[in-house]
């Protein structure tokens, strides 16, 4: 057990689900964790991007900033995991990481939740919703 990470040799074991928040990204960290996904904004080329950067990883101007994001996406990919023994994945399985199409156009590596994988399909239509302070995604209900 690493005694740094879980706080003492009796604490409670390490998670490798949840993130070490450090000064820049922790905005974005404190959004979610109000139910609020962010991503960055570059002014000179207006173009989004995600994961947060202190810079546009298109123009790499330094020049960006926060904006709200609207929760929307399209699921791109996913694959489904059966098996993984890190804490607490191992307690969540089967599972279903994904990456999604933001609708503000940055592409985002996330977790499907509530969402049988049988029924999964390239274009599906997606929202956002949040787990202990982390954005997740789940399919968006029919109109």
């Amino acid at each position: 057990m690493d005694a740094t990470r879980s706080g003492g040799m009796h604490s409670v074991p390490p998670r490798y689900d949840l993130p070490e928040p450090d000064a820049f990204t922790r905005p974005y960290w404190d959004a979610a964790a109000e139910g609020r996904l962010l991503l960055r904004r570059c002014r000179p080329c207006g173009r989004a991007h995600h994961y947060p950067r202190e810079f546009c990883p298109h123009c790499w101007s330094e020049d960006v900033t926060w904006e709200p994001a609207t929760g929307r996406a399209t699921l791109y990919t996913w694959s489904v995991v059966h098996r993984n023994d890190l804490p607490p994945f191992g307690d969540r399985v089967p599972y279903v990481p994904a990456v999604v199409d933001l609708a503000e156009g940055p592409r985002m590596m996330t977790e499907l939740v509530t969402a049988d994988p049988e029924t999964l399909r390239a274009g599906l239509e997606l929202e956002v919703t949040f787990r202990e302070g982390a954005p997740v995604f789940r399919p968006a209900p029919a109109h």
